[in-house]
């Protein structure tokens, strides 16, 4: 008797190791992986969403891994993205592009395709110049224009990117829409090609313009906001400058459709977290944009207030398709 109580004693506890292990397993909680994170463009984008990684991991406990899938002003990430499991291990570092991506006919889907989880910051586009052109602001640029024979050649990231849209919407509010010629450069590129000559102004993020300015070398005539920014508070707005424009970019991640609402959760609190971290605030003075969380319900409403707004403006620009 002693003996098979034993046994018995031996079975149960195999058993309750047995149940504990399946248990667990049931009832184990997300992330238990790496999270891959998804980078639609380089230069400042790029930039935070390295901090923004690195953070959100510290927060989770499972890496938060940025991968790079450029291209397309946002189309090849977004694409990727949209074809992956909502299971929360997929998700991307969003932007206005998912509006602009699709209403330039460069992807079929639109912002519904996504679960917003949180926005993380925004940015106002800034419009530079080699400082040799001795234009100082939008109104030297205006009678420049309008005195050549040639037109203005004005570098953006790629057709249909925000910088393309925030560009077309400055230069024909300012009249003379007519006598720009876009080039495309690519991604972090602005400062190099207006150095080199190879351009003559440039709609960018701040950051890429400072050093630039500070070593003389660069005039940013204007920010595309309806307010200035901290890292260039001397530069005036463009509607300071009678120019009525207001445009800005916000920043911010979002998942397949579908993602379940306990995994956006855990994401849109570490991305809270990250955003209120000291780290965080310290990174945007230096790098010249605004930490602007807002959690998912609230991001989702912008989203499709801003879907709205980009449709119509591209629309009115002869972008649309």
């Amino acid at each position: 008797m002693k003996l098979n109580r034993t046994i018995r004693g031996g079975f149960a506890a195999i058993l309750s190791s047995a149940f504990i292990a399946f248990g667990g397993a049931a009832h184990a909680e997300y992330p238990e992986k790496p999270v891959d994170m998804t980078v639609l463009f380089g230069g400042t984008a790029n930039t935070i969403a390295q901090l923004l990684s690195e953070l959100m991991s510290n927060e989770l406990g499972q890496p938060v891994v940025p991968v790079s899938r450029t291209g397309g002003g946002g189309a090849v990430g977004y694409s990727h993205v949209v074809s992956t499991a909502p299971d929360g291990y997929s998700i991307v570092w969003n932007s206005n592009s998912i509006s602009t991506t699709h209403h330039t006919g460069k992807v079929p889907f639109d912002y519904s395709a996504f679960t917003p989880i949180a926005r993380v910051s925004t940015e106002i586009p800034a419009l530079a110049v080699n400082s040799s052109s001795g234009w100082n602001n939008l109104a030297d640029l205006v009678a420049a224009a309008n005195a050549s024979d040639q037109k203005l050649k004005v570098g953006i990231s790629g057709k249909g990117s925000f910088t393309h849209l925030t560009s077309a919407a400055l230069f024909d509010a300012m009249g003379i829409g007519d006598k720009v010629s876009f080039i495309s450069y690519g991604d972090g590129k602005a400062p190099i090609e207006l150095l080199a000559g190879r351009i003559d102004a440039a709609i960018q993020w701040p950051g890429q313009f400072v050093s630039y300015v500070e070593a003389g070398e660069l005039n940013v005539l204007a920010v595309t906001g309806e307010e200035r920014v901290s890292v260039l508070p001397d530069v005036p707005t463009a509607m300071e400058q009678d120019v009525d424009v207001n445009i800005s970019m916000w920043r911010g991640l979002a998942a397949p459709a579908g993602t379940p609402d306990d995994v956006v959760a855990k994401l849109q609190a570490a991305a809270e977290s990250a955003v209120a971290s000291a780290q965080f605030q310290e990174a945007a003075g230096n790098i010249g944009f605004s930490p602007a969380y807002m959690g998912a319900s609230d991001f989702g409403a912008l989203i499709a207030k801003d879907d709205a707004f980009y449709a119509d403006l591209l629309k009115q620009l002869g972008m649309a398709q």
